[in-house]
């Protein structure tokens, strides 16, 4: 992981005239830009209202460097290199190869240590790739900023959009929904402008912004997060809109004030737990195997310490010491393969996992299921008869909340009314102020203003059925009316949008959400939904790779089911859920019970965002495998509650940044391709677990068994730490194998109860392939004694080890075609030199230096024979696996 060291020249502060901005103070004194009318802070920071001119801020970036938080610098190769050492298996390994060393065991000691060396090595290397990799791909999803600059003095000003690390004090920018308030800010200007700074308060309810030039005796004391004129970085904008000026960047801000190096962190994945829970009970057997080894042996053969090095390089031979390389390995070229063939950018590698193992994908249908481009099909005043007036009326306050408050663009449903509309912008009214839509009123706001009708202005409110009527005057019987006939339009499968409107005397002061009161309903606007083109293929082959995917919309039930229906996903599951499960259902359940429904129900409908987040928590206590789809603010909770949080690279940047994969556009069969990249690291580092822990069991019991057997060890400590260097070596191909078609067919779990009878149950047929080396071994060198004797028994049963290790890498990849398994690529050339090394290094120079001497023609007949018996029996057993499978 990087690490955190503070930037050089981090306080970044502007001389100024009457208020010169200080750097960032200690928490509780006074805050930058907090003193002051905005046009003394403007002066202060040398800006105006039109923002800097590109030479001045090039200037200031230059002198005060970028707005980032303190540098994240790569962690150098030495200490990346030193740290490897806390992994488990290495620590244990280094201790192992210190206990030789004391007791004077040099040639053990030597391996030992040159096996954590060289797992060190390729292990830091590898990590250092994948950051390299890593930082390379967040580049692509860096975020920006709208802001306010000239060309010259006198030049108009005009917006653009900057890297957020190239912003300045005294940049004028613009805020909108979804943005992350990238630097600290002294507000200018809003627009119904509301902001979470959960990440700096710890509260999860909006705080409201605007401007505050003359001190207001209520917030006297109050702490510089209450004061309503100022945003600070790491909070993110809810609703509205606002502009802004910069007064503090970098190390100067808040945030970096108040986070060091230990809040960007995670904890443990679930993948990280499963891989640390199998190593810990490996460790705990190879933290036995040494004293057993000695006690067996001292009373079955009266040996003592002379058997230590043995038992420790049995220990060593038990333990999987590439795990974490090949890990690391898969999951960056599983990343870097992904973001080159399909764009998608994995954030975090433990993520790239995540995907693979997910079995229930979240999302809304929006824009993934439909094309983000509803149509108006009708707009009907409150008795369902036609009225051109409601979509005129939509029209008006969808183009001056646009205008007023600033968005960046339209929503969905606010473009398909301005598009049926006939040039809104013509009309005789002229908005006066905005209250944009937010996720809790659901609603939106224009004031207009009418040049005939002075001293009046109309309040134009637009919004899910239900809100707009509560802001309405009407008696009940006539609001239930109206909302029979929202209902029944809604279940026909239209989205609706509600109108009203009301007359107020006109006045200078802001316009607030209190002012939504007494309207008078003008009627309602139909939309409909268009299907994805890709939508009901992509939805049909997640099915078939085992990923069920669950609709949580904040639409009507009816439009919901409707759109599902039409794509052919199932809405109608068992167990009296009904179709859709609505969000007053949900409240009224317990988690338990909201597990169970949400277990077997497909469509959320009316759906607020901590609605979604407790559907997606009591979906992963279920225990599924979570990935959510979003893209804007109201998804936030949603993207932190899930296993994967995954996004559009349009997202807001608020989601974008919250998110772990990043797809290039938001699509269905994106998704797919990124959960068969997971599949396909997670089965390569699957299979290595078995294939290792197998074999290593095997040649632990053969080797524990024939050293109680025989009058000698059956290998000397070197030549076993050696034959299980030669075997690491080997197992790096597995990083780059290609998994069999059936690891794609289904999320990726690493169980530990299906491990452990998988290599319990091969590594039994392992050792028994072993001991029948032994027998030939014995019928091979009847007629020889000694120590010739003995260094040949070693050299065979090396050779033997090797051999059968190649054919387990071979013959036991499972879920394959007789065809993928006859197919070449690295593992097998892996494989076959194994082999090579297992036949020719008893031959070479360096056999007699390990206590291993040539062996007679006999001995390779006969132990060919062995291998092609345990070759029919590995064959047999994976085959009755993958049945009971």
């Amino acid at each position: 992981m990087p690490e955190s060291s503070a930037a050089a020249g981090s306080g970044r502060t502007i001389p100024g005239t009457p208020a010169p901005v200080t750097p960032f103070p200690a928490v509780g004194t006074s805050v930058p830009g907090s003193v002051g009318t905005s046009l003394q802070i403007l002066r202060s920071l040398d800006s105006g209202p039109r923002g800097l001119v590109e030479a001045h801020a090039e200037e200031r970036l230059a002198r005060f460097g970028e707005n980032v938080l303190p540098a994240w610098r790569p962690v150098p190769w030495p200490r990346r290199f030193v740290r490897s050492l806390r992994d488990p298996f290495t620590s244990v390994l280094l201790c192992l190869g210190l206990v030789s060393a004391v007791v004077s065991a040099w040639g053990t000691a030597c391996v030992i240590l040159a096996l954590v060396a060289v797992s060190c090595l390729l292990r830091s290397t590898e990590e250092h790739r994948a950051d390299r990799s890593t930082a390379a791909l967040r580049e692509l999803v860096a975020t920006t900023a709208t802001v306010v600059r000239r060309t010259s003095a006198d030049a108009p000003s005009r917006e653009r959009e900057v890297p957020v690390a190239d912003l300045v004090p005294g940049d004028v920018i613009r805020l909108g929904p979804g943005d992350l308030v990238p630097a600290d800010v002294r507000v200018l200007r809003a627009g119904g402008l509301t902001v979470h700074q959960s990440a700096l308060t710890g509260e999860s309810a909006p705080v409201a912004k605007h401007p505050l030039d003359a001190p207001d005796p209520a917030l006297a004391g109050a702490g510089p997060f209450a004061q309503p004129q100022l945003c600070f970085q790491g909070s993110s904008v809810t609703s509205g809109s606002g502009t802004a000026v910069i007064t503090a960047t970098g190390g100067a801000t808040r945030f970096a004030a108040a986070h060091d190096g230990r809040a960007r962190q995670r904890g443990a994945s679930a993948f990280d737990r499963s891989v640390q829970g199998i190593s810990w009970t490996l460790i705990r057997f190879m933290l036995l195997t040494p004293p057993l080894v000695l006690m067996a042996n001292a009373a079955l053969r009266g040996r003592g310490l002379e058997t230590l090095p043995f038992a420790v390089a049995v220990a060593v031979g038990l333990t999987p010491e590439m795990l974490p390389v090949i890990v690391t390995t898969a999951l960056a070229r599983g990343a870097a393969r992904l973001a080159r063939t399909s764009g998608v950018i994995v954030k975090r590698l433990p993520a790239l996992h995540h995907l693979g193992a997910v079995d229930v994908l979240c999302l809304d249908k929006t824009g993934t299921l439909t094309e983000d481009r509803p149509v108006v099909e009708a707009a009907v005043d409150g008795s369902d008869l036609p009225d051109p007036g409601v979509l005129r009326w939509a029209a008006l306050s969808a183009l001056w909340t646009l205008q007023l408050a600033e968005l960046p663009a339209p929503d969905a449903l606010d473009e398909a009314v301005l598009d049926a509309a006939e040039h809104p912008e013509d009309s005789a009214y002229e908005g006066v102020a905005a209250l944009p839509f937010d996720p809790v009123r659901r609603v939106a706001t224009a004031v207009l203003r009418r040049p005939d009708r002075l001293g009046v202005h109309t309040l134009v409110t637009k919004g899910a059925v239900e809100a707009v009527l509560e802001r309405c005057a009407l008696d009940g019987e006539e609001r239930e009316r109206l909302l029979a006939l929202a209902a029944r339009k809604a279940e026909s499968g239209l989205r609706l949008l509600a109108v009203a409107r009301a007359d107020r005397p006109a006045r200078h002061g802001g316009y607030t959400p209190a002012d939504e009161r007494g309207l008078t309903f003008v009627g309602l606007v139909a939309l409909r939904d268009v299907p994805a083109p890709s939508a009901a293929d992509a939805l049909d082959v997640l099915a078939r790779r085992g990923v069920t995917v669950k609709v949580l919309t904040g639409d009507h039930p009816g439009t919901a089911a409707r759109v599902c229906e039409d794509l052919g996903l199932r809405t109608d599951p068992a167990g009296g859920c009904g179709e859709v499960v609505t969000a007053e259902l949900v409240d009224t359940l317990s988690d338990a019970e909201l597990a169970r429904v949400a277990d077997r129900a497909t469509v959320f409908a009316r759906c607020t965002p901590e609605h979604k987040a407790r559907i997606v928590s009591a979906l992963r206590a279920a225990g599924h495998t979570i990935g959510f789809l979003g893209d804007g603010v109201n998804d936030l909770p949603a993207l932190h509650a899930a296993d994967v949080g995954i996004c559009p690279r349009n997202a807001v940047d608020v989601a974008r940044e919250a998110a772990d994969v990043v797809l290039a556009e938001k699509d269905l069969t994106a998704i797919d391709r990124a959960v068969l990249a997971g599949r396909h690291s997670s089965g390569n580092i699957a299979t290595y677990l078995r294939i290792t822990l197998s074999s290593n069991l095997g040649n632990v019991i053969a080797m524990l068994t024939a050293g109680l057997m025989l009058p000698f060890l059956p290998m000397l400590p070197a030549q076993v730490l050696v034959q299980n260097l030669c075997f690491d070596a080997a197992q790096l191909a597995f990083a780059f194998d290609r998994p069999g078609a059936s690891a794609l067919r289904r999320p990726a779990v690493l169980r530990s109860r299906d491990f452990l009878r998988f290599i319990t149950g091969f590594g039994l047929l392992n050792a028994a392939a072993d001991l029948a080396t032994f027998g030939v071994l014995a019928l091979a060198l009847h007629n020889a004694a000694g120590t010739d004797g003995e260094a040949a028994f070693h050299a065979g049963w090396f050779t033997e080890n090797l051999l059968t290790q190649a054919l387990v890498m071979v013959l036991l990849r499972t879920g394959r075609s007789a065809a993928e398994r006859r197919a070449g690529g690295p593992l097998r050339a892996a494989a076959g030199g194994l082999a090579v090394v297992g036949v020719l290094l008893p031959l070479t120079p360096l056999g007699p230096l390990l206590g291993m001497s040539a062996l007679p023609l006999l001995y390779y007949l006969l132990l060919g024979s062995v291998l092609g018996l345990y070759a029919v029996g590995l064959t047999a057993a994976r085959r009755r696996y993958e049945r009971r499978r």
